[in-house]
Formats: structure tokens, C-alpha cells, sequence
């Protein structure tokens, strides 16, 4: 079966740059693969969905993560804390590099655009224009990628960089842009981060699981930037120095910097510290449950009455915290176990989730009705509509898979399925709402 062996080349390919992992431990972990591709065949999966659920089974890491820990615990924190094997250095000399020039790209522009003193239209539409691009060339790099793939890679950032500096556009569709353009760009780069195989269930969910981790190194570093921020703030006040033009060089820098750093963590430190996407998971989940629940009980209650302009921002903003936190948490786990407790709290989340956008859609609708159409109006409505489908069809495999009557897998597919709406969702926004409504 030579698609078989070509699976399993580069899935070991993909384990070999796990620095805990040698030859040795390579050849073990294939045989185990084999074995379970060859017993889940004989079930009756046909090739690619054995592999697919032997791959799961074993390259999870949790498991295999602390009996390493336990069989190897020298080798691993020497590799941890000393000096990294040949691959991993050049990983991380790629990501400074990479890192570097996003720095110097967004230094340029808030230097151009004399920011913090002003903060002009054009800084805030190209910020995801400073910093994506050299994310996907890391993505890029690390993977081998053939010339075909930079090209197709840097094409639509291309486009869509023209697109929105040629726009005339004015306050409401220049909104819309500037808060849509970063998730269409983000999105993006899962053609790069796949290396061109975008179409593949597995590398989108892997891009999923990239997301979730990379949120959380990014949050962390981001939160330690702050300390140092407010340290050299209270340290350098009393002094000549401006403090002010300090924070506009370090920030920036460090905003765009990080980037790249967050990423070279999720791709090498993933694999050799446990996992903490199910503990934050297990963390958070019954607290977005409780607050659903409240959340609709109340307003349900006062249909009508408390919907506010700013009020419908907020839950808009919570029902894609909720599509954030059921991806995260999909991502996270073992599609092998069963049903458990955070299963069908997530099935009371995203059914509270979905009352709720029910109920602010037609709160839209209404207010379209009586006052008319505007693009912040259509914008909020279009997606609370695509939220609307995502999260259904979350509540019909989840509620399958909890009453015994479906598997996991499903709802996998159904979520790295939904990804390709939601980002024609924010193509839609950023390319043909500015003419549709005249750019106003």
C-alpha cells in the first residue's frame, strides 16, 4: 500500500522534530502505529480512516508524554533546558529571524504613521499585513514548501493588501474591514501551516490544535510583556527619559516579535510538556456553561427590552467565544473516549449559545425592518446567521455523540468542515461589503 507507507513516512517525518524523540524511539512508536493501523483494518476501516484514527490513538502525547518523562526524564530536560539538537536550533533561528522582520515591518509603520500621536486609517487596515506574512513564511520554511505553494501562499495577501489600500473606504465599512481582515488573514494561513494540503480533515483540525496553543503561549508572553512594560514605566518615569516613545518602541516590537516566538513554542515544546488544552478545557467549560444558561434565562425572560446597540456587540462576542472554545476543546480530545461530564456541558453551552443567537438575530431582523439596512447592521446579522449554522450543527453531532447514537468523528469533520464558511463569511465582509454599500 504505497499511500500507506507514504502516511506513515510523513508522520514520522512530522514526530522526528520532537527533540525527546530519537531513532530509536521513532522505530517503537512506527511498530505501535502499524499494529494499530493493521488491527483497525481488520474491523473494517478502510486505509486512510485506520490510519487516521491509529494516528490519533498514539500521537496524542498525553499518554506517551509522561511515560517518556518516565523512561527518558534525563534526556528530555536536558533537551528542555540545554541545548537543542541541530533541527530545533534552526527552527528557532528561523522564527527570531522571521520575528525580527515583522518587528522592523511594524516599527516602519508606526514610524510612518507617527503613532501613538496619531493613529490614522490606513495603520489599523494594514496591521495583519505586517505580521502574517512572515508567520506563513515560517510555516512555509519548515515545511519544505515547493515554489507553487509560496506563490499560492502570498497571492491572496496580495490581493487582499491592494484591495483595502485602493478601497475610498469611510467610517462604517472601514470598521467592518479592519475587524474582519485580521480573522480572513489568520485563516490563511492554514494553506501554509498545512504545507499546501489544506483540504485535508486532519491538517485543519492540526491547525485548529496550532490555534488554541498558539492563543495560549501568545497570552503568557503577552501577560510577562505587560510586567516588563509597567516595571520600565514606574523605573524610567522619574528619569529624562521618555517613557512614552519607550513603550511605542517596545511594544510593537514585542507585539510583532511574539508572533513568531509563540509559534516556534507550539511546534517544539508541544510535544515534550504535557499538553494544557484539556485542563483548561475542564476549566472553563463549566463556567461558560453556567453563564449561557444565566444569560439566556434573563433575557429571554425581557425579550426585546434590554437589546441595545453595545449589548448586541457583547453577545455576538460571546457566542464566537463559545464556536472558540468548542473547537479548542474538540481539538484537545481523545476522539476515542466516550461521552463524559464536560461533554454535555458543552452540549448545555452551545444549546443556551444557540436560544441566544436565535434571539439576537431576529432582535436584528426587527431592527432592520424598522430602521433599515447599514453595513453594521447587515455585518452583525450575517454573522450571528453563520454563527447560527456553525453552532447547530455543533448541538446535532455533540447531541448524537452524548445520546450514544453518533460518533466523535463527526463533529470533527463538521467543525474543520465549517472553517472554509466562516472565513468566506469574512471575505464577504471585507471584499464586497465596502462597494455593496458605496464604501459609506
Amino acid at each position: 500500500m504505497p499511500d500507506l507507507e507514504a502516511d506513515i513516512a510523513r508522520w514520522r517525518s512530522h514526530l522526528s522534530s520532537a527533540p525527546a524523540l530519537v531513532d530509536r524511539d521513532l522505530d517503537e512508536l512506527e511498530g505501535h502505529l502499524r499494529d494499530q493501523i493493521a488491527d483497525l483494518m481488520e474491523k473494517g476501516l478502510d486505509r486512510e480512516e485506520a490510519f487516521f484514527v491509529a494516528v490519533r490513538r498514539i500521537g496524542r502525547f498525553d499518554e506517551l508524554s509522561r511515560e517518556y518523562a518516565r523512561e527518558h526524564g534525563e534526556r528530555m530536560w536536558r533537551q528542555l533546558f540545554g541545548a537543542p539538537d541541530t533541527r530545533e536550533s534552526a527552527g528557532l533561528v528561523q522564527a527570531i529571524l522571521l520575528g525580527i522582520g515583522a518587528a522592523i515591518a511594524t516599527q516602519a509603520a508606526r514610524i510612518a504613521a507617527n503613532w501613538p500621536a496619531e493613529l490614522p486609517d490606513w495603520l489599523a487596515l494594514n496591521a495583519s499585513f505586517l505580521v502574517a506574512p512572515f508567520l506563513a513564511a515560517l510555516f512555509l520554511m519548515r515545511r519544505r514548501a515547493p515554489a507553487r505553494v509560496w506563490a499560492v501562499t502570498a497571492l491572496p495577501f496580495v490581493a487582499l493588501a491592494l484591495l483595502v489600500n485602493l478601497y475610498p473606504l469611510a467610517k462604517d465599512t472601514a470598521l467592518l474591514v479592519w475587524t474582519h481582515l485580521p480573522v480572513l488573514a489568520w485563516l490563511l494561513l492554514a494553506y501554509p501551516y498545512a504545507g499546501g494540503e489544506v483540504g485535508s480533515h486532519r491538517k485543519r483540525m492540526d491547525f485548529v490544535r496550532f490555534t488554541g496553543e498558539w492563543f495560549v503561549y501568545y497570552v503568557l508572553i503577552a501577560l510577562g510583556g505587560g510586567v516588563l512594560i509597567a516595571l520600565m514605566m514606574g523605573l524610567l518615569d522619574p528619569t529624562a527619559i521618555d517613557t512614552e516613545q519607550a513603550v511605542a518602541w517596545v511594544l510593537p516590537t514585542g507585539a510583532a516579535g511574539a508572533v513568531l516566538v509563540a509559534a516556534w513554542l507550539v511546534e517544539n515544546k508541544q510535544r515534550i510538556i504535557e499538553n494544557i488544552a484539556p485542563v483548561l478545557t475542564a476549566v472553563f467549560t463549566p463556567l461558560f456553561a453556567v453563564l449561557t444558561v444565566v444569560a439566556m434565562v434573563a433575557y429571554l425572560a425581557r425579550f426585546g427590552v434590554l437589546f441595545e446597540r453595545d449589548l448586541i456587540g457583547t453577545f455576538d462576542a460571546l457566542l464566537v467565544v463559545v464556536f472558540g472554545l468548542v473547537l479548542y476543546a474538540v481539538s484537545a480530545r481523545d476522539p476515542e473516549q466516550g461521552p463524559s461530564l464536560l461533554d454535555r456541558l458543552q452540549l448545555v453551552t452551545v444549546a443556551c449559545a444557540l436560544a441566544l443567537d436565535l434571539l439576537v438575530a431576529v432582535v436584528m431582523a426587527l431592527r432592520i425592518g424598522d430602521l433599515g439596512i447599514t453595513p453594521n447592521r447587515a455585518a452583525v446579522l450575517g454573522l450571528n446567521l453563520v454563527l447560527l449554522g456553525a453552532l447547530a450543527g455543533i448541538a446535532w453531532h455533540l447531541g448524537r455523540f452524548v445520546t450514544g447514537r453518533g460518533g466523535f468523528h463527526p463533529l470533527e469533520r463538521w467543525l474543520t468542515g465549517y472553517l472554509p464558511v466562516v472565513a468566506a463569511w469574512a471575505v464577504v465582509v471585507v471584499v464586497a461589503f465596502p462597494p455593496l454599500f458605496g464604501f459609506a
